[in-house]
């Protein structure tokens, strides 16, 4: 008498979409086998696609045959053979497995006599059927996603910065995600300037509330969906490409392109830690007295409290208290505090130089359009040698994706240039009073507002000798608003003097004996 494993399996999908039962297919087996006199041995169910036979309770039973070696079974009956499996390949082989063990399989509902050579055929066939089947819902799904994507459409999880919504038609789409969003505009503008690595960016991004893990950060930051764009993989003979995605933009491509430059290394700088303790403001912006490193910052556990301190990093032994660093640099800003009778000729003397500063925005827009000019050019001249069959049409479609590329980030910046100016008179005001008040300012504001304040005033490292601060150079503004306000300070103070009506700068004596003044 014969003693049979029944082994039945059903696929999520399967059992949703057509409505195949475990139960329904473990009652007909068990009808089969009493009415064929088999005695059953265990009842196998399964949950798994069956694309290949790594599938749980299936190497269960292949295990327990191996250990039997067919004594306690000699039949594994399942009721069609895509129950069995949906790939010929894996099927032929797993089945000489099972020949080897001494058991046969067989689907009752497509019983097959295997020692007829002839029904070899029709078991390829119906073996062969639910592969086909498989790999054209595969390929159905492929194309239908990738017309999604030309389309515009976002076809998976959502990025980061991004949600997964449906609308009220059932349409699937990604809309931005606050907090996220914001954080990552902010992470592409400070890349953007090439100071700080990604490594300081991603710590700081994840300080703020940004919830991204390091490798997917990185893939963030080089995915074009950021600034409005659907990547369009290659596929045989069509190259990969760009389309204009349905979803709201995060960041210009200006500001994309920039940050990619940044990260090819074609705009880097060497910039200081942007992460810093609220009472080491001036960490990296000082340079050791001794070794010209720039000073790091720690703190020192007292009795009581926290002590903290800026060192050098080598063994020089450079070390300042931070508080009296800290006070220096107060003292330093009062230089550039502006007093309220010159407030008026600082506005003019910033709106001057804003002017000198724009003034070379035409000739930049220009240079654009030569650069538009000289590409398109190049891609006229490269279209009439292939139509003059002087080069092939495949070094013609190479120099006319390079020149596209280009032709994009030109036009980009174009886009940049053709902005329409801010209302300059209604921001040099407050930008004044701003000077005005600017050791006010720095001492209320947080710790990353001061270091801004410090890397706009200072863009080169300070030096502290132990009283005071010294830098080569300052900002233009900075330095044109301690020339007003120092110079004019004194010259108001000299009027006063005795001699007034004369001229307080006048030429050095020459060859000529000078007058004597009675």
């Amino acid at each position: 008498m014969k003693t049979a494993d029944l082994y039945i399996r059903v696929s999520t999908d399967e059992q949703a979409d057509k409505g195949y039962s475990q139960r329904n297919q473990e009652e007909i087996l068990r009808r089969y086998c009493e009415i064929s006199k088999i005695t059953i041995r265990r009842v196998i169910f399964e949950d798994h696609s069956a694309k290949t036979f790594q599938r749980p309770r299936w190497q269960e039973l292949l295990t327990d045959l191996k250990k039997t070696k067919g004594r306690h079974t000699n039949l594994v009956l399942f009721t069609k053979w895509d129950r069995f499996s949906r790939n010929a390949g894996d099927a032929y082989q797993m089945m000489n497995v099972l020949n080897l063990l001494g058991v046969e399989p067989q689907a009752i509902e497509q019983p097959l006599d295997l020692s007829i050579p002839e029904n070899k055929m029709m078991l390829a066939i119906y073996l062969a059927a639910p592969e086909v089947e498989n790999d054209r819902r595969a390929l159905n799904v492929f194309h239908g996603m990738r017309r999604a994507r030309k389309e515009g459409r976002w076809m998976a999880s959502a990025p980061v910065g991004y949600v997964n919504k449906t609308a009220e038609n059932g349409r699937k789409y990604i809309a931005l995600k606050e907090p996220e969003c914001t954080i990552l505009k902010w992470c592409f503008e400070k890349l953007a300037t090439g100071e700080f690595s990604t490594e300081q960016i991603w710590k700081v991004a994840r300080q703020k509330g940004l919830k991204c893990g390091k490798n997917n950060f990185l893939i963030a930051i080089r995915n074009p969906v950021y600034y409005g764009m659907i990547t369009i993989p290659k596929y045989k003979n069509e190259e990969s490409y760009l389309v204009k995605g349905q979803h709201e933009p995060i960041i210009s491509q200006s500001l994309y392109d920039d940050v990619q430059d940044a990260l090819e290394g074609r705009k880097r700088k060497t910039g200081t830690k942007i992460m810093s303790l609220d009472d080491l403001p001036l960490r990296g912006f000082i340079l050791c007295s001794r070794c010209s490193r720039a000073l790091t910052g720690s703190a020192s556990k007292g009795r009581n409290q926290y002590y903290y301190y800026y060192h050098c990093s080598s063994q020089c032994g450079c070390r300042y208290k931070a508080d009296e660093v800290n006070e220096a640099f107060i003292k330093e800003l009062d230089k550039y505090v502006l007093a309220p009778e010159l407030s008026e000729l600082c506005t003019k003397v910033m709106l001057d130089l804003l002017n000198q500063a724009t003034s070379g925005t035409k000739n930049e827009r220009k240079s654009i359009l030569d650069q538009i000019d000289e590409q398109n050019g190049r891609l006229r001249k490269a279209r009439e040698l292939m139509l003059s069959s002087k080069i092939d049409p495949e070094d013609y479609a190479l120099i006319k994706k390079e020149t596209e590329v280009i032709l994009n980030r030109l036009e980009a910046k174009l886009t940049e240039y053709a902005e329409n100016p801010v209302k300059i008179d209604e921001l040099i005001p407050k930008a004044v009073a701003v000077i005005s008040n600017i050791r006010i300012l720095y001492q209320n504001a947080d710790s990353e507002t001061k270091r801004a304040i410090v890397g706009s005033m200072y863009p080169e490292k300070l030096h502290f000798d132990g009283h005071q601060h010294r830098t080569t150079r300052i900002n233009e503004i900075a330095e044109f608003t301690y020339m007003i306000s120092s110079r004019l300070r004194d010259k108001k103070r000299w009027a006063r003097t005795e001699d007034s009506a004369l001229p307080i700068w006048v030429r050095p004596p020459g060859l000529e004996p000078g007058t004597k003044r009675l």
